[in-house]
């Protein structure tokens, strides 16, 4: 009879996981709740496990040994496999997962949630927010919203709301000697963009017979929410999506000083997973959102 093969503990492999992630010892055992010797003695035992080195440790850092990243490997797809399972075994004890970009969370979903909860206090959704140019599906997101240059073929991807591009700016910026009425006045002002391509303002002043962007002032950013914040701030001229722009306008923090919407094709869609339909509570959270949709659209 082959002689039963031990296997390393998960509690190891989740050890070895947060050590590599961390890049400490101490932070591994702070978020494990374990003490810093007993995350030592789980290393220890994969270690002398596979009979390698798994970090090359000095007094200032600690990093994998090639063997360790083979390990590292392993280990997180063995964890990453035994969560998926468990969430398709078990869905109703955790949230129906939403990814997204994070200005699309601050500007436009944070808004409504307190909306959805007076409707469904039982349901408990996890936002997980990027910061990248593009949404990328996950593997454990049960849902993402993401900008798409033109409204999806798929059946299944639901159109939030359409990209609709406005300037923006804080309601004291202009003055009797700087005026901003139109877009000849917006080379006295900064011109704020969300996004390193500037291709939004690019768009924009293309629609409005604007100038080249080499006759104006810029300041860059990555994000819509730095950008409308900068604005709001009297730091110049954003543009951005209407719908994101909308609280703002609403208290009175941003104001459109002129033009009208430049609708550019592009649409924001709700892109459920296919794994998405075993969670219980996949078509109460999918309804909420057409319901969200529609009142966009009027």
């Amino acid at each position: 009879m082959d002689k039963i093969r031990h296997v390393p503990s998960l509690q190891a492999m989740q050890a070895l996981v947060e050590v590599a992630d961390s890049g400490s010892f101490t932070q591994a055992a702070q978020k494990l709740c374990l003490t810093q010797s007993a995350v030592s003695r789980q290393i220890q035992q994969l270690e002398s496990h596979f009979g390698v080195p798994l970090f090359v440790r000095s007094s200032r850092s600690i990093r994998l040994t090639p063997e360790g990243e083979q390990v590292l490997a392993s280990a997180r797809t063995i964890l990453e496999q035994l969560k998926a399972l468990e969430d398709r075994l078990n869905p109703q004890n955790r949230p129906f997962r939403i990814r997204m970009h994070v200005s699309l969370a601050v500007r436009w979903l944070l808004p409504k949630l307190s909306d959805f909860y007076r409707r469904h206090p039982e349901i408990s959704l996890a936002i997980e927010t990027v910061a990248t140019e593009i949404v990328e599906p996950a593997s454990d997101s049960d849902a993402y919203i993401l900008y798409l240059p033109e409204p999806s073929s798929d059946p299944v991807c639901l159109t939030l709301f359409e990209e609709a591009l406005v300037p923006v700016c804080a309601p004291g910026l202009a003055s009797s000697t700087r005026p901003l009425a139109s877009v000849d006045d917006l080379t006295g002002f900064a011109l704020l963009h969300r996004s390193a391509d500037m291709q939004a303002w690019i768009d924009w002043l293309a629609a409005n017979d604007g100038r080249s962007l080499d006759d104006y002032r810029h300041i860059p950013f990555n994000l819509d929410e730095l950008a409308l914040d900068a604005a709001a701030r009297g730091l110049g001229v954003a543009v951005t999506d209407l719908t994101l722009a909308e609280e703002s306008i609403d208290r009175g923090v941003l104001v459109v000083p002129f033009g009208q919407p430049l609708k550019t094709g592009g649409v924001y869609s709700l892109c459920p997973q296919p794994s998405a339909t075993s969670h219980p509570a996949c078509a109460l959270i999918l309804q909420w959102f057409a319901d969200q949709a529609a009142t966009n659209h009027l």
